[in-house]
């Protein structure tokens, strides 16, 4: 029984289904769905055009004569429509993977949700095709943002406890990783029902040796606290980190029910980047409401902050959602063009950073090689391609000289 894992989402997705592998003793795993007896899809449902994408692939394969099983966050807003439909053999809730043996070899067709109170016990332990390692520190979201459906589909915070997540990282290094990314559905929220706090968390990995970089998923402002300013200034903790704001208008915010403060934010952001690290943000373009004034106050405490990286987008209103029920006005011109303008401020807030940094060593891990460059990220977040005649993939380069290009920091050695 040949058996592919197609994961469609975040971080916390490809963690997930690192973990389904493992638990696939019983079967054997293919890199290639055509080879495949049985596809795992493990979803996404962050968008309508998440749930269209999964949904096109699981035609697809049907259409390849392939049984299908369905996992991930789109269980809980799709899985019981396509059981139905008959495009999908099974159905089983994230809390359930640890069944997927069971669940490969049914001959009947089940529907299992599970729960969504659950929380990790398994470790994983490597990464095929991966220089760096991600492991999940929690589960949930406790925010009710307007926009987002990914609460209802993932359950309240809950961490993982601290002993396992440690025991973890000594794992992945022992297996050759040495940066670690930390990721979940809200990692801020960490600790906060185990007497604990990311910033402890974070602090605690920090001690590991052979640990040479850790690097965050995205954190909310309302969620750098004490214990996480002590660990800014640690050499092992790179210096960049991605704060959601997803508007800098107060009034947007507000329509979003989002909870961060815009000139609160921008303190924050002052503050970090006198620290000198480079800030990456979110931000929803043409959500309801979004009026000519309230973008012109946008765009005004906008370039205020010093955001070095961004994932802009513009909005699409998600089902059973607050937000989708809201009056959508703007038309899509208008849309692209906020979204452009953002774009072009925060390429420029970027190149001004790398020159301002210029004098700075590049610590890179070369991820891949593309064409004729190798390419890799430094400590700040910044892609840089390295021309070599050495084998640098997956390794450790430090490089002083380089040239700084609109796009990219680019290198020779």
């Amino acid at each position: 029984m040949k058996v592919f894992v197609k994961t469609f989402g975040c971080r916390t997705n490809i963690y997930d289904s690192e973990l389904i592998k493992k638990e696939l003793t019983s079967a054997v795993l293919t890199h290639n769905e055509k080879d495949a007896d049985i596809i795992i899809v493990n979803s996404c449902t962050v968008t309508n055009g998440a749930d269209s994408d999964v949904r096109n692939y699981i035609n697809r394969a049907n259409r390849l004569g392939k049984k299908v099983l369905l996992t991930g966050c789109g269980v809980v807003s799709r899985g019981k429509e396509l059981f139905e439909k008959g495009s999908v053999f099974g159905v089983f809730g994230m809390s359930e993977k640890g069944k997927v043996g069971e669940f490969v070899n049914s001959q009947k067709k089940f529907f299992e949700l599970g729960n969504l109170k659950f929380s990790d016990k398994n470790l994983v332990t490597s990464y095929e095709n991966h220089t760096k390692a991600f492991i999940k520190i929690q589960e949930g979201c406790d925010f009710n943002c307007a926009y987002c459906i990914i609460p209802s589909v993932r359950g309240k915070s809950r961490s993982i406890d601290e002993s396992l997540i440690i025991n973890e990282a000594k794992e992945l290094v022992a297996n050759s990783f040495s940066e670690i990314v930390l990721t979940g559905t809200n990692i801020g929220s960490y600790g906060k029902d185990k007497n604990s706090t990311l910033g402890k968390l974070i602090a605690n990995l920090g001690k590991i040796q052979g640990i040479k970089r850790i690097r965050l998923g995205s954190v909310e402002p309302s969620q750098i606290d004490s214990s996480f300013r002590e660990i800014l200034r640690e050499s092992w903790f790179e210096k960049h980190l991605h704060i959601a704001l997803q508007h800098t208008s107060q009034k947007m915010l507000s329509i979003m029910h989002r909870r961060n403060k815009a000139l609160k934010d921008l303190d924050l952001f002052c503050e970090l980047a006198e620290l000198g690290f480079a800030l990456g943000t979110d931000f929803i373009v043409a959500h309801p409401g979004e009026s000519e004034e309230i973008w012109s106050e946008a765009v005004e405490n906008f370039k205020k902050f010093p955001i070095t990286h961004i994932h802009a987008f513009i909005f699409s209103p998600r089902d059973n959602t607050h937000s989708a029920t809201l009056r959508h006005d703007i038309n899509g011109e208008t849309a692209k063009k906020r979204l452009k303008m953002l774009q072009n401020i925060v390429l420029l807030n970027n190149l001004e950073f790398r020159k301002k940094h210029y004098n700075k060593f590049l610590d890179v891990l070369i991820e891949r090689k593309n064409g004729e460059f190798y390419e890799g990220f430094d400590q700040f977040y910044n892609k840089i391609l390295v021309k070599s005649n050495q084998n640098l993939a997956k390794k450790w380069v430090e490089i002083k000289k380089y040239e700084i290009t609109t796009n990219a920091n680019l290198a020779e050695i």
